[in-house]
């Protein structure tokens, strides 16, 4: 079977508009006109739809499994979401067409993965706002959902315990300000590891679901997470967006300085 870990990100509709508004004679009250109250009308039902491609079970699930940044064949994913291939098949058609999702085809194998880092951020937004859930049942079920919270990539960066123990170091270390914002050693600091500059945004502040603090998001903390896989300092447990950080990533992060109370494999 093709390898999934190619990516394709698609520009999603964006746009600004102004709204007019006029004063109806007494102080303090505003009134919408007419075109005003038609695209508040355009954002409500855009927002309408965005919510209702994610209050499905089976699309929440799917979303879900592709915030490891990876791409997922159909089949994969249906066996994921424990629904049938035909159906998981109208789900991804229905996300692909809302702008949520991106395919490709290679062969007779239909890959997907998220449209880009807006839509994860969106789902890990949303989640943090969801909260964490029942407890899982079964042994199985809470081993999984304990290595999530140990370690987990958030799309394209780290999360859970080890994402916060990364920004934990970063912060000390004089990398990144308290806020994440990249300081001008700290720049140097990434050139180092072979950072370069892009239209992205060099790094964000992404509120981890579980720990309920921040973790670093953006250009610098997708280039460090790349390089800790490259450098086998990180290493995925099973098939899921768990993670963890190897005995190799423990000295590594030593050696760099952001070590701190990092979860170890």
């Amino acid at each position: 079977m093709p390898r999934r870990d190619r990516r394709w990100t698609r520009t999603g509709r964006e746009g600004s508009a102004a709204l007019r508004s006029w004063g109806d004679g007494r102080a303090g009250t505003v009134r919408c006109g007419p075109k005003c109250c038609g695209l508040r009308m355009g954002v409500v039902e855009g927002l309408a739809a965005v919510a209702g491609l994610l209050a499905d079970r089976t699309r929440a699930a799917i979303c879900s499994a592709l915030l490891d940044g990876r791409a997922w064949t159909a089949r994969e994913l249906a066996a994921h979401a424990g629904v049938a291939p035909s159906t998981a098949s109208e789900h991804l058609t229905r996300l692909v067409e809302g702008g949520l999702l991106v395919e490709h085809r290679q062969g007779r194998h239909r890959y997907v993965a998220l449209a880009g880092p807006h839509v994860a951020e969106l789902l890990e937004t949303m989640t943090s706002f969801a909260g964490p859930g029942p407890a899982p049942r079964g042994l199985r079920a809470a081993a999984a959902s304990e290595a999530l919270v140990r370690g987990r990539t958030c799309y394209d960066h780290l999360a859970g315990r080890l994402g916060v123990s990364l920004r934990v170091g970063l912060v000390e270390l004089g990398v990144v300000s308290a806020e994440l914002v990249v300081t001008e050693p700290g720049m140097v600091w990434l050139k180092e590891l072979g950072f370069e500059a892009s239209k992205r945004v060099v790094s964000r502040a992404c509120l981890d679901w579980t720990e309920r603090v921040p973790h670093l998001a953006g250009a610098a903390g997708t280039h460090l997470c790349s390089v800790f896989f490259e450098r086998g300092w990180v290493k995925r447990i099973g098939s899921s967006r768990a993670v963890a950080l190897t005995s190799v990533g423990e000295e590594g992060w030593r050696q760099l300085g952001i070590l701190g109370d990092a979860p170890v494999a």
